[in-house]
């Protein structure tokens, strides 16, 4: 059991160090979001591309890291504080009505895992996460979250919403349509 359980992570983490130098194929975000606007409208497009974080205006990687993960640049890949005031948010209103999963742990699960709410999927994520924070530096897992994230129905990555909502590249963005763009990302629970 040891050794499976070795062998599954090692997995993980041969992807990620792959990842360091290379663009991933399409994640399991995509590929679930993706079969589920597929079937809602036959005629939607995957529109995600890979490009380099300067291929992203700076308006666009302020408004991100502001809108999901202020503390970004000093955490680890947890924002322990953050989980702290959504355990008992959530404990006051006697449900889930909030996450406190960071930049990183949204990357890791858009890379690897479904949506599912359990405990195997959460602890999966942290361990993801950690393997993504020791392998990778904080601009490749903003360029890559940049670029998997869903941005609207059937819309992954910034250029392709950049394109689809403004019809200007990710690069081009300004502050404003910045903003609304980080405003639209999912907020997890």
């Amino acid at each position: 059991m040891f050794v499976a359980l070795l062998l599954y992570q090692s997995w993980f983490a041969a992807h990620i160090w792959y990842w360091v130098g290379h663009n991933p194929g399409t994640p399991a975000s995509c590929r679930h979001g993706w079969s589920t606007c597929a079937q809602r409208n036959p005629n939607a497009a995957l529109n995600s591309a890979g490009q380099a974080t300067r291929a992203f205006s700076d308006e666009l990687k302020r408004a991100v890291i502001v809108a999901e993960d202020a503390k970004f640049s000093e955490h680890d890949g947890f924002d322990w504080e953050g989980i702290q005031k959504a355990m008992e948010k959530n404990q006051r209103r006697g449900r889930v009505v909030a996450g406190g999963s960071t930049i990183s742990q949204q990357l890791a699960k858009n890379l690897f895992l479904s949506g599912e709410k359990s405990l195997w999927r959460k602890g999966q994520e942290a361990v993801i996460t950690w393997m993504l924070e020791i392998l990778m530096d904080k601009e490749r897992i903003l360029e890559i979250y940049l670029n998997v994230a869903e941005w609207g129905e059937g819309v992954f990555g910034a250029e392709a919403a950049a394109r689809h909502y403004y019809n200007v590249s990710a690069a081009g963005l300004n502050a404003e349509q910045a903003a609304h763009l980080a405003a639209m990302l999912p907020r997890p629970l």
